[in-house]
């Protein structure tokens, strides 16, 4: 039989044709064995009763051969020849003449000498078959007839062998048809014994199903008619098995009975053998995997309880490391080897403007220009090759905004096999930026100190050499030659002078008469003294000013110096022909703002950062000290404000219009902001670095 048939029977059908099979396999030789044994024993009984019939006729036919009675004899061989299997009987005297016979016809004659008595006694058997196609089997038996010890002729006799195999084949009919009837009633018995162990292995294979289904509540296991505390009467409320009905105490750990404390439950099935509750309990293997079925089950049942409680408690750590990540505003992402984003967080998303969903398993090229994504790559390719964590300051330009970011990449766990890259983008524009600021003001201060001394120092031989150059103009005529001299002395200690003053303004030696003051004021002042010499160079200056008033705490003469700086250097720069624009504001988070825009020749991108350093100029000798702007940014830290300039002049910041006929340049921007003082108010808010 084909295997692969076989295997797709069920159950049932293998046990069926197993006991079937098995019962051919051993009936099948029984019944040719007894049907064999019986045939030889039937035979022998044959021969043994043809043996013992044709003595007895030799022995009767005795008197009637002495006396010659030929009717006797006749009566004898008939007598014996309607026994049933007999086909022929006679007798034969000492020299084979034929005395009596059963045949009615004529006698065959070659039965006369086909079988002869044996001359020491005892009977021949021989087996004769008759003439024709179906020729009948006789067994042909040969007696001698003895009187007195002498051999008076043999009596002979014909049993037929073939009926008597008829009725050995009846026999053996008969034993197959009680063989068949009995694997009738083996089948029908094994099918009923089949159809109850497929019951109990179907409610397996269900309770299976149901388990693969995620249906752990079912029992596959038969209940206890008793339970093992019921039986054992301990009263044990604190052992493991005590109110438990689903599992068997053996297949327990921990329970509390003397004979099974302490032991596993693979021990304790061996120890609990001889126990009551094992006895009456125990089923047998079906039962026993029911059992398991059942223990299985509750394990995977309080297993998942557990995983669900796993898997809860890391979703819930999950959404809060993403609620951190997403709040973080440094650039966070997960590349793994292949250098392909595993996970981004909010802000580096919006850096990319794109949604985290479609920069994952991406690569940087896809996002960047080709040679900064090598740049990162190479990078990223170097954190992976060393090991070692990377850090570096890096100025990052996207969408037109430029910032500064403080970069860092380490290895990290990936979520399989193989290592990860952790990328944090800290941007740190606005920590340079006050850095910067801070190194501005120690240079400052330091400056300041320095020159703050030297004018102190200079003052005084200033003042003699002036004083001393004024005295002798009195007493030297006006047309000499030494009174043009005197005259060059004078001037150029006046200059000396102002740069001393300069100095000592830069240093604050001043007095600070800080005190509230309206900004629109000081600029308005500003602006009108400035106004002459702008118009002598065909300068025009804007004012726009707002209608509230921005009071600020400040000295106004020192607020005026700062203003009339930023003016002298715009008109430097436009030289003629240009526009000044000078405007206030409030700005969002409550300062005022003061800007300062020109349409002169800007400042080149590589002076812009030490625009505000002392003695820094770009005029030529002579035509500046380099102080102004220092002496301006000093002012405005000191009054707790803030001062940055700008170059060329940004679009659609300030609507500067060009006079007709100039040729605008590309322009700077100075703002100023400084807190804002309620009017009244005692408090003068003040630098702390000052």
């Amino acid at each position: 039989m084909n295997p692969h048939i076989v295997s797709r029977l069920s159950f049932r059908s293998k046990i069926n044709l197993g006991i079937v099979l098995i019962l051919l396999c051993f009936a099948g030789p029984v019944i040719w064995l007894a049907t064999d044994m019986a045939a030889r024993e039937l035979m022998n009984e044959i021969k043994a009763k043809g043996a013992i019939l044709a003595e007895n006729l030799a022995v009767q036919v005795t008197d009637s051969m002495l006396a010659g009675d030929l009717l006797r004899l006749k009566n004898m061989v008939d007598e014996i020849a309607a026994v049933d299997d007999i086909n022929y009987a006679f007798i034969q005297d000492a020299e084979g003449r034929v005395q009596a016979s059963s045949y009615a016809g004529g006698f065959p004659v070659e039965l006369k000498t086909i079988n002869a008595a044996p001359e020491d006694g005892g009977t021949s058997v021989r087996l004769l078959k008759t003439s024709g196609a179906d020729g009948e089997l006789i067994y042909d038996f040969a007696a001698p007839v003895i009187i007195s010890g002498a051999r008076f002729g043999q009596a002979r006799l014909g049993l037929s062998r073939t009926r008597h195999e008829a009725r050995i084949g009846r026999l053996a009919a008969a034993m197959a048809g009680v063989a068949g009837a009995a694997l009738c009633l083996a089948v029908v018995a094994s099918t009923l014994f089949a159809r109850r162990v497929s019951a109990r292995i179907n409610v397996l294979r269900e309770h299976a199903e149901e388990v693969v289904r995620g249906n752990l509540d079912l029992r596959a296991g038969s209940p206890l008619k008793k339970n093992c505390w019921e039986i054992m009467q301990c009263g044990l409320l604190s052992c493991p098995a005590h109110g438990d009905a689903e599992r068997r105490c053996w297949r327990l750990a921990g329970t509390m009975c003397p004979n099974c404390r302490d032991k596993t439950p693979r021990d304790k099935e061996e120890s609990c053998l001889n126990c009551e509750v094992y006895k009456q309990n125990k089923g047998d293997e079906i039962q026993d995997l029911a059992e398991t079925f059942d223990v299985m089950s509750a394990a995977l049942k309080a297993r998942l309880a557990e995983l669900r409680d796993a898997q809860a408690s890391i979703a819930g750590q999950e959404r809060l490391l993403r609620v951190i990540l997403d709040a973080t505003p440094d650039h966070v992402s997960l590349l793994d080897a292949d250098l392909r984003y595993l996970a981004v967080n909010r802000a580096y998303a919006g850096f990319l403007g794109l949604p985290p969903s479609e920069i994952l398993g991406r690569a940087d090229r896809e996002f960047f220009p080709p040679e900064e994504a090598r740049a990162r790559e190479e990078e990223f390719l170097g954190v992976l090759a060393s090991g070692k964590a990377f850090h570096k300051e890096a100025e990052i330009v996207r969408d037109g905004r430029r910032g500064w970011y403080h970069i860092l990449i380490a290895q990290a766990p990936g979520p399989r096999e193989g290592a990860a890259l952790l990328r944090t983008d800290r941007e740190v524009t606005e920590v340079r930026r006050y850095r910067e600021q801070l190194i501005q003001a120690q240079k400052m201060e330091s400056v300041g100190k320095l020159a703050g001394g030297v004018a102190h120092e200079i003052n005084t031989p200033l003042g003699v050499i002036l004083g001393y150059a004024q005295l002798l103009l009195d007493d030297v005529p006006e047309d000499a030659q030494m009174h043009e001299d005197l005259k060059a002395i004078e001037k150029q200690t006046l200059v000396c002078r102002d740069i001393v003053a300069d100095l000592l303004k830069f240093s604050r030696r001043g007095d600070d008469r800080r005190r509230p003051v309206s900004l629109n004021d000081t600029l308005r002042e500003a602006v009108g003294l400035a106004g002459r010499s702008f118009a002598n160079q065909r300068i025009r200056l804007e004012l726009d000013l707002p209608e509230e008033e921005m009071i600020v705490a400040a000295d106004p003469e020192r607020l005026k110096q700062v203003w009339i700086n930023f003016l002298n250097n715009a008109r430097d720069a436009i030289g003629e022909n240009g526009l000044v624009a000078v405007t206030a504001r409030k700005t969002p988070d409550g300062r005022a703002e003061a800007v300062f825009a020109d349409t002169g020749s800007g400042i080149a991108p590589e002076n812009l950062k030490m625009v505000f350093d002392p003695f820094f100029t770009t005029k030529p000798v002579g035509s500046g000290t380099g102080l102004g702007l220092a002496v301006s940014y000093g002012i405005i830290k000191d009054y707790g404000g803030e001062l940055a300039v700008t170059s060329p002049a940004p679009e659609g910041v300030f609507a500067v219009r060009t006079p007709e006929g100039a040729a605008p340049g590309p322009g700077s921007v100075f703002t100023a902001v400084l807190p804002i003082a309620a009017q009244g108010s005692k408090d003068m808010p003040r630098n702390e670095e000052g």
